[in-house]
């Protein structure tokens, strides 16, 4: 058992500063990626936002099914700069094995894909992402997008809007973009509800926003 006297480790205490930031209950899924660098910067940007988990749909079985086994991948590591070693990650086998998990787990999913036809779609400064207590952002593969099976299963779809003659982002940065604004969402709610109790509001609200002395918290 842990000596509570004792001085607590830096990333102990790093870990106890954002755990009040954390988005519970939020996962991001990517969907066939094509290159495990682009892996690494999606952990690296779920870490940083907040995110709770990573589902990887690996039907090419790149990834180990192991997460311990896969917290010692050099490549994955040094592109996720770490943070894959404090990030959950489990693979499936298939897009419909990854839903099918994640339903049974009471999640609701939204996939990232624009211009997409038949399915509700939102710009992503549209939605609420609060509505349900657990969700689950998917994200599809650098070469060929979201599947037409991960619409098909998904609530909605969600776009960003592009101004510019190349009306695409890659990987890492479209992650980043949608997920900062679903972090932002959620954690604005769950500082003031618990998730699903809108009957009655918190008699202290989390807080949103990490102080100077938090973010400056000593790292490993």
């Amino acid at each position: 058992m842990e000596d509570s006297s004792l001085p607590k480790r830096p990333a102990r205490v790093r870990a106890d500063a954002i755990k009040p930031f954390r988005c519970k209950n939020l996962i991001a899924v990517i969907e066939d990626p094509a290159d495990v660098k682009n892996i690494g910067t999606v952990i690296r940007n779920v870490n940083a936002l907040g995110v709770e988990k990573v589902y990887v749909v690996d039907p090419r079985r790149s990834l180990p099914d192991d997460w311990q086994e896969l917290r010692g991948d050099k490549a994955i590591s040094k592109i996720s700069v770490s943070a894959v070693k404090w990030t959950f990650v489990k693979r499936f086998d298939s897009t419909d094995e990854c839903f099918d998990y994640l339903e049974a787990k009471g999640f609701v999913s939204i996939v990232t894909s624009p211009h997409v036809k038949g399915k509700t779609s939102v710009c992503l400064d549209e939605g609420d992402y609060s509505v349900h207590a657990k969700l689950a952002v998917w994200f599809g593969s650098e070469n060929t997008g979201i599947s037409e099976r991960a619409i098909e299963r998904s609530q909605m779809c969600v776009s960003v809007p592009m101004f510019g003659m190349i009306e695409s982002l890659n990987l890492g940065t479209s992650s980043g973009i949608v997920l900062y604004e679903v972090t932002k969402q959620r954690r604005e709610y769950q500082s003031r509800y618990r998730f699903r109790n809108r009957r009655g509001e918190r008699q202290t609200p989390l807080p949103t926003v990490m102080t100077p002395s938090e973010q400056a918290a000593p790292r490993e």
